[in-house]
């Protein structure tokens, strides 16, 4: 399992709209059709997405609802895959890599629809700036612009520094550009808002209970750390980052990385419309990229960093905090009043790894960074394949993934690697 050096009280947590009545460990059945491991957005899209299809589901996660990625993350609702599309082009030809950019597509279309049919209350709001860093960026978002037409996207516009400078309170920016279709929310209410829709159709979520172990095959089951045996038909793994030595074999096609989050007092909304005029996320455009956006409270929330060290800042608030002012040198006089941290899952390509182990463990992870959309739309992938549908599962299943190096060198070798692409962004 990876480190809980970050579980540092955040801002999601202490805003959550309240507690799930989740189930007692001492009630854990003895046979469900699914068993689902990790109650983030993965999880607890398949646990859903089963329950609605009439299915018994458990869902066993070692933390609380939302404790990993889900309720630590930015918040950003982002369009298509971190990496670009010519991944998928190279390795499955146009139509296919098409049905992956859809599938993401969809991903918010389903958020949309979750948070009106089951009532979640969670600030969702549409817009998005990729705001370039450097003036030679803006040739890079105006290529970002053309694959996303490409792939049928018709909701984007680039901005001059001039005009980008009507909308965002800050001279560090160079142009920017505009995504009407995605945009933020607080990613921890939705969370809450879908477990809440899987206990009301039947399934059972059980916080703070830890999976020792799982076996696939004919006759799949896991056990629980107390020592509790769970047998069911199908496994879903939905751990990410999480994962651990859990299922072997998959370890290693998934990396840990750290990224750092902090959330200012409240500003008041006219001090926040000053920063973020329209209420977009924004994002920028280098390779270890800065991402903020305001909250429905009117605070700031800004992430950026990455750790693939396992070294982690002292003092989180303080690390941030010249990050957030050489953006918004006006917030000299604001306090952190929350910083925490958490890991994202990455995979050595960047593109997400779904599939399927030993016969009946079904797992989705590595979604390096693009998770808010991904992981809710590919758990529900999952819940597909395993009620009989797998047009969709079966293409993610062909995209081929290598192994992250194992051993003493992994981190010091995807440090360096890091330490690369650091230098570029100062360079470019």
């Amino acid at each position: 399992m990876t480190d809980r050096s970050l579980d540092q009280p955040t801002y999601y947590a202490a805003t959550a709209n309240r507690q799930v009545a989740t189930s007692d460990v001492s009630t854990v059945p003895d046979k469900v059709d699914v068993c689902v491991i990790g109650a983030g957005f993965t999880g607890l899209s398949a646990a859903l997405e089963l329950t609605l299809k009439g299915r018994t589901v458990a869902v066993f996660d070692s933390g609380p609802i939302g404790w990993g990625a889900t309720g630590r993350n930015g918040g950003q609702i982002c369009t298509g895959y971190s990496p670009g599309m010519e991944g998928f082009e190279k390795q499955l030809g146009f139509d296919d890599a098409r049905i992956c950019f859809d599938v993401a597509e969809q991903g918010k279309r389903l958020i949309e629809a979750r948070i009106e049919a089951h009532g979640i209350d969670c600030d969702l709001v549409w817009g998005f700036l990729h705001a370039a860093a450097r003036p030679s960026h803006m040739t890079g978002l105006a290529e970002h612009m053309k694959e996303l037409e490409k792939f049928g996207v018709d909701s984007c516009s680039l901005l001059s520094s001039e005009e980008l400078a009507q909308k965002l309170g800050s001279k560090a920016y160079h142009g920017a550009l505009l995504e009407r279709d995605a945009g933020h929310f607080h990613s921890l209410n939705y969370a809450l808002g879908l477990a809440d829709a899987v206990i009301a159709n039947g399934g059972r979520i059980f916080e703070n209970t830890t999976v020792a172990s799982v076996e696939g095959g004919s006759s799949p089951s896991l056990k629980l750390q107390s020592g509790k045996s769970v047998a069911c038909d199908q496994l879903v793994v939905a751990c990410n980052a999480y994962l651990g030595e859990l299922v072997p074999g998959l370890n290693h096609r998934v990396m840990p990385v750290a990224s750092y989050v902090v959330a200012t007092e409240p500003l008041g909304a006219e001090r926040a419309g000053n920063l973020i005029r329209d209420n977009e996320a924004v994002c920028d455009s280098n390779y270890v990229v800065d991402y903020f956006r305001l909250t429905g409270d009117d605070r700031l929330l800004f992430g950026g960093r990455c750790s693939y060290s396992g070294i982690h800042p002292r003092d989180l608030g303080a690390s941030m905090r010249p990050r957030v002012l050489r953006i918004f040198p006006q917030l000299v006089d604001v306090k952190m009043q929350y910083a925490w941290g958490g890991h994202i899952g990455i995979t050595h390509n960047r593109l997400p790894n779904m599939g399927r182990s030993d016969g009946s463990i079904y797992y989705a992870h590595g979604f390096s960074g693009q998770g808010v959309v991904l992981a809710g739309m590919l758990g529900k992938i999952l819940a597909d394949a395993i009620c009989g549908d797998t047009d969709q599962f079966d293409v993610f299943a062909r995209i081929r993934h290598l192994p992250f190096p194992g051993g003493v060198l992994r981190r010091p070798a995807l440090t360096l690697g890091m330490l690369y692409y650091r230098i570029k962004d100062l360079l470019s």
